[in-house]
């Protein structure tokens, strides 16, 4: 999928909910953003979310790039599962969870103002099952209409002038908050989805969906369904992007091997590490370590 910002830049692989100031840049993310290179190029904040939207938008992210004349970069980004607002100077989407790596190529200056929203936002945004927006995405004027297209206008005009200001990142977050107050509140069947995202990204030691029902109290069937209409993504997937994830993040340090983070994660062995890592990801763990030492 060609997920311009869909991905949101350097989501980072520590808590997911966690916000930071507005100095942040790529240097500071961790192994979420799976290519090490161009990080200099590349400002973000990312402010805190409204109480009052807790259980609805995890958070926002407002990156600000410039990148050299004539060159172009692609940030690679494994993503939470959740969907994504997105709007810039050129576009405004509603993005579906992605199912493998999301690659964003940049060119020359830019911004975005995104929101990643909590698992249970989109069955919430887009009134249906989330899986028919699995690995895509609309424009926001299509989905929403026209509050969808006078959204885009309004962040637009407040991050036009100058989108690295703290002053204008505040006001976009407003403005989003205004818009998404509307989808509150969250349903039942949405809290639980969220705690079962939250429970599989903060256990390390869930290594298998069965982990999941038994917490739960759930069926495998039953929570297949669950995931399917609220997230678009099985629970198999949940498990195994949370275990690439926390691969990676080891990985980057250059501090252990790919055998003993094979065993660190729960796998039999360093070849099943390498076959789920290169499906996610394209590359072998070893590859991934690599780039990072060198």
């Amino acid at each position: 999928m060609g997920q311009t910002l869909g991905g949101e830049m350097a989501s980072g692989l520590d808590k997911p909910d966690r916000p930071d100031g507005p100095g942040n840049t790529v240097a500071d993310e961790p192994a979420h953003l799976l290519d090490p290179a161009h990080r200099a190029a590349i400002h973000i904040s990312r402010p805190a979310a409204p109480v009052d939207l807790d259980g609805l938008v995890r958070r926002f992210w407002l990156p600000v790039w410039r990148v050299p004349a004539g060159e172009t970069f692609t940030q690679q980004v494994l993503q939470y599962p959740v969907c994504l607002m997105v709007i810039t100077d050129g576009y405004a989407r509603f993005y579906g969870p992605a199912s493998g790596l999301a690659a964003t190529p940049l060119t020359g200056a830019g911004w975005a103002a995104g929101v990643m929203f909590e698992p249970a936002a989109g069955a919430l945004i887009t009134g249906g099952a989330v899986g028919r927006w699995t690995d895509t995405h609309v424009e926001l004027a299509d989905l929403l209409g026209a509050p969808g297209a006078a959204l885009a206008g309004q962040i637009r005009s407040i991050m036009s002038s100058d989108p690295a200001a703290p002053r204008a990142h505040a006001a976009a977050v407003d403005c989003y908050a205004q818009f998404l107050r509307r989808y509150l509140p969250v349903d039942e069947q949405g809290h639980t989805v969220n705690d079962i995202v939250a429970h599989i990204e903060d256990n390390a030691d869930v290594s298998r969906v069965a982990d999941v029902c038994a917490h739960f109290g759930i069926s495998e069937r039953s929570l297949q369904r669950l995931t399917r209409h609220r997230i678009g993504l099985s629970p198999k997937w949940l498990v195994r992007r949370r275990r690439i994830q926390d691969a990676s993040w080891r990985l980057r340090t250059g501090a252990t091997t790919v055998a003993a983070v094979a065993a660190d994660l729960g796998y039999a062995d360093e070849a099943h590490l390498s076959r789920d890592f290169r499906r996610v990801t394209g590359q072998t763990p070893a590859a991934f370590a690599a780039r990072y030492a060198d």
